[in-house]
């Protein structure tokens, strides 16, 4: 197995990517900096854990997508954002040059090009796709916090706890 040395310090890594992150705490190039403290944080995701201690939010483990920085808390959505990069088995709409990586989230979208079973929210004239997005928009005109919504996969159903 291929080893990649860190020619400042004696570190070692077995991933290219991991040993051109790590060199940037040499360089400070490219860091992300805590707006709380100051430490840096050689990736987006190690920063968001990081701010975590800061807020007292819970932590839970982040998958990290090795294109972006993009972050998901199940591993199902970081495959299934991959496709993104990939291109494999994307679903193509086709009256936009939109692609999506379920076949859900294109019946979805086409919503917008039919008009067809959009959840109109009765406070304002704003149409949405999915009724997770219509309730979240709907916290807007009541004051109500925003927290965190998980979409059934299953139904139009929302809830604050997986």
């Amino acid at each position: 197995e291929k080893l990649y040395q860190c020619s400042q310090c004696d570190k070692a890594f077995t991933s290219k990517q991991y040993h051109v992150a790590h060199r940037k705490i040499h360089t400070g190039e490219n860091l992300y900096k805590c707006s709380q403290c100051d430490k840096a944080f050689t990736t987006k995701y190690h920063l968001v854990t990081h701010q975590r201690t800061h807020t007292g939010e819970k932590t839970e483990k982040l998958y990290q997508c090795s294109q972006c920085d993009k972050a998901f808390t199940s591993k199902y959505y970081l495959v299934a954002h991959r496709k993104i990069h990939t291109g494999e088995n994307l679903y193509k709409c086709s009256q936009c040059d939109k692609a999506f990586t379920s076949k859900q989230y294109l019946v979805a979208h086409r919503k917008i090009h039919t008009g067809e079973n959009l959840y109109k929210c009765s406070q304002c004239d704003k149409a949405f796709i999915t009724k997770y997005h219509l309730v979240t928009h709907q916290r807007t005109h009541t004051g109500e916090k925003t927290e965190k919504l998980y979409q059934c996969s299953q139904c139009d159903k929302a809830f604050t706890s997986k």
